[in-house]
């Protein structure tokens, strides 16, 4: 953890030594009134769903997964590639660019469905995972810090921790992007276990559903997993060119990371308490009382389409797997350091 640079300012200081708006710890207003603190907001889409087309463009999102591949023709080349590395003798872990893609396929699969969904959007890998899907969590927070660090706008993370040392760290870590509104979008884990981060409130928890619509997300009344998105038998990108089906909270998490991009590049100045509500309010279970509204209903958005084409998703895939692929990531990052 680095040394804060910021300091708070004591409740009776004097104004004339008070820190610029903005700057420094404010645990209450004293010597300030509302001119000195600004605010130029977006209320949203209506009912959460933009007016007009949404694709993710001008929007910043980073994978932090096991890499991406750099050609996939469903995918394209990322804007950046990192890689954590932890030194073998000093135990250093440093984040470094790379150019060695992806591992495994999992993260290549997610940047294809945040791809698919928010097509415009500007999309960078960090690897934190290797081959077999094995990684660690110290790996795991290096690369997660650097991504908040660095302010993208929305972290796709379809991996999580079951080791309870950890989540002190990471909840933290979950509050400091939330403050600096930078969107972590987590997946939950795939059996019924105590997992990090999504358990934590700040940020975005994604699970999957049963349903064929490969554009329907659901609000869950009963979080902590706080939506449902399509993730059972779902086409996507894998290594050497291919796609396969596949099926796991994994791959629910990042159509709703393509969702949340989507929302900012039509409002990007909307908070990340903002996301949560519009994504709440476009979920397809979520039904709103005319009266409750101050706007009517809108026409049908590219949120929450009414009705579906069946048009496929991608181009017919390649030979693979007739049977949907099991997802080993979208749980746990098991530290090889432990039993």
């Amino acid at each position: 953890m680095g040394t804060a640079r910021t300091t708070a300012t004591a409740a009776g200081a004097d104004p004339g030594t008070r820190p610029a708006p903005g700057l420094g710890l404010t645990w209450s207003l004293r010597g300030r009134g509302p001119e000195d603190v600004p605010v130029l907001g977006d209320p949203g889409p209506p009912l959460g769903r933009p007016a007009g087309p949404a694709t993710g463009r001008g929007v910043r999102v980073c994978v932090v997964d096991s890499g991406v591949e750099r050609d996939h023709p469903l995918v394209g080349e990322p804007a950046g590639s990192w890689v954590v590395v932890k030194d073998g003798e000093s135990g250093e872990i440093t984040v470094e660019p790379t150019t060695t893609g992806d591992t495994c396929g999992h993260g290549t699969a997610c940047a294809g469905i945040i791809r698919r969904t928010a097509p415009e959007c500007e999309i960078h890998s960090v690897r934190v995972l290797g081959e077999r899907f094995s990684g660690t969590g110290d790996i795991l927070m290096a690369g997660l810090r650097w991504a908040v660090e660095q302010r993208f706008d929305v972290v796709n993370l379809s991996l999580s921790t079951t080791r309870t040392r950890f989540a002190q760290e990471l909840h933290a870590l979950a509050d400091s992007a939330y403050f600096a509104r930078t969107v972590i979008v987590a997946s939950a884990h795939n059996t019924p276990v105590e997992s990090f981060p999504w358990r934590f409130a700040s940020v975005i928890s994604v699970g999957s559903h049963q349903e064929d619509d490969p554009d329907l997300h659901l609000y869950n009344p009963q979080p902590p997993v706080e939506f449902f998105g399509p993730g059972q038998n779902v086409s996507v990108p894998w290594l050497g060119g291919r796609t396969i089906r596949t099926t796991g909270n994994s791959f629910a998490t990042p159509y709703v990371t393509g969702l949340c991009a989507r929302l900012l590049s039509a409002h990007p100045r909307m908070t990340a308490f903002q996301l949560k509500n519009a994504l709440y309010l476009s979920a397809a279970n979520v039904r709103h009382e005319p009266s409750a509204s101050a706007f009517p209903l809108s026409p049908p958005s590219p949120l929450s389409p009414p009705s579906y084409p069946g048009l496929p998703l991608s181009p017919p895939s390649h030979p693979g797997p007739s049977h949907p692929r099991p997802s080993t990531a979208a749980g746990d990052i098991r530290d090889d350091s432990e039993d």
